[in-house]
């Protein structure tokens, strides 16, 4: 399949791929698949997949429900909690409407304590995520994967055999692997295009429900940025960033632009939208698929796992692999795990010879200014 509408036609398309989302999970809906929702990446999509249901993650990067949410929720909780619930709360997500089932996961004291209060108006099913990565912790998230199937099943009347699994893991592995050859891209220096840009094609292609064709859609799009790229087409030689730390999206975006308005180009990101979505694979041919399943989203490098060596394996390998300049991490306020998590990182920067930064904000566009002048001298000083 080829596409021959120029690059920015294709990145505003995914860009708008959330929007039209909005219109087309209702139209999944008419035709009689079920809806899951979900907020984090260690949600097993392909359980999902499998079920013949349709997969979506809710909304939770705007400050516009905020104020709804602090009626029920301490303000100082983190913004992504309230934004999450806020949505939720006052019916403004058409995800979260449209999904019969919302599948959450306790990987923070406020996000579970936020589940109990939404289900109080939605079916929500909580996975009970161990702290560590080890052989106990494994059993338990397997365990916790057939309770979700066992769930799903229940709640669709559908049967989720081995070897539908085994299917969505294929499928789901090669979405992956497609992620990972078009982010590829920005190994090249010059850069073909910018991280804003990647960042819209990665964080669209999540929202298109048919997930059989995201591979193909994803590789013709390489393989033009890569034909322009023979051509000529880049961007002029600027400092290499990895931006690391918390989810990116919405009104976050702004740490994206502040790096790019300076002088800078974002070549890779580690966090929950960037690596830890396509990393690492499922084993396909493990004999146990349900625990080769669990092994691949526990194995997740969140800062919610102690210790959380995963997280500095990626980080190190992006590093190396996108000959980064320097390190950019982004905290949300309130974010516990990630701010204590910020120094070690800092730490394990200098120890690359890396440089590093790191900005802590909100969900509102009040620090805009700031996140400019901040950034723009940490580039400066690169």
């Amino acid at each position: 399949m080829e596409i021959i509408r120029e690059l920015p036609a294709v990145f505003e398309e995914f860009a708008e791929a959330r929007r039209n989302a909005f219109v087309n999970v209702k139209n999944v809906k008419d035709q009689g698949i079920p809806v899951i929702g979900a907020y984090c990446t260690y949600f097993p999509r392909e359980i999902a997949l499998a079920a013949g249901a349709a997969s979506v993650s809710l909304c939770s990067t705007s400050g516009e429900t905020i104020p709804s949410a602090e009626k029920d929720l301490p303000a100082n909780l983190c913004p992504l909690i309230k934004s999450s619930y806020g949505f939720a709360k006052d019916d403004k997500c058409p995800f979260f409407y449209f999904s019969d089932i919302v599948v959450g996961e306790n990987t923070c004291d406020g996000k579970k304590k936020m589940y109990e209060l939404m289900s109080g108006f939605k079916d929500v099913f909580i996975m009970d995520l161990p702290n560590s990565q080890s052989e106990k912790g494994l059993a338990l998230y397997k365990e916790e994967c057939l309770k979700l199937r066992d769930y799903v099943e229940e709640k669709f009347g559908v049967r989720i055999t081995d070897e539908k699994i085994r299917e969505a893991v294929k499928l789901e592995n090669e979405i992956r692997r497609a992620k990972k050859r078009l982010i590829d891209v920005m190994k090249n220096d010059p850069c073909p295009v910018t991280g804003m840009d990647m960042f819209k094609l990665l964080y669209g292609s999540d929202f298109k429900f048919d997930r059989s064709l995201i591979v193909d859609e994803l590789d013709s799009i390489r393989e033009k940025i890569e034909k322009e790229y023979a051509e000529g087409k880049m961007l002029k030689k600027k400092p290499r960033l990895i931006l690391t730390g918390c989810p990116i999206g919405g009104v976050t975006e702004k740490v994206i632009k502040a790096a790019e308005d300076n002088g800078a180009v974002i070549v890779a990101m580690e966090n929950c939208t960037g690596a830890k979505q396509y990393d690492r694979l499922v084993d396909e041919n493990a004999e146990d698929i349900w625990g080769a399943l669990a092994g691949r989203y526990l194995n997740i490098g969140c800062s919610v796992m102690t210790p959380n060596p995963n997280r500095y394996d990626l980080l190190g390998r992006l590093i190396d692999e996108y000959r980064a300049d320097g390190v950019l991490e982004m905290t949300l306020q309130a974010c516990h795990t990630y701010n204590v998590e910020h120094k070690s990182i800092e730490r394990f920067c200098a120890e690359k010879r890396v440089p590093y930064f790191m900005v802590e904000t909100d969900y509102s566009t009040a620090d805009e200014g700031q996140l400019n002048t901040r950034i723009a001298a940490f580039i400066e000083m690169l």
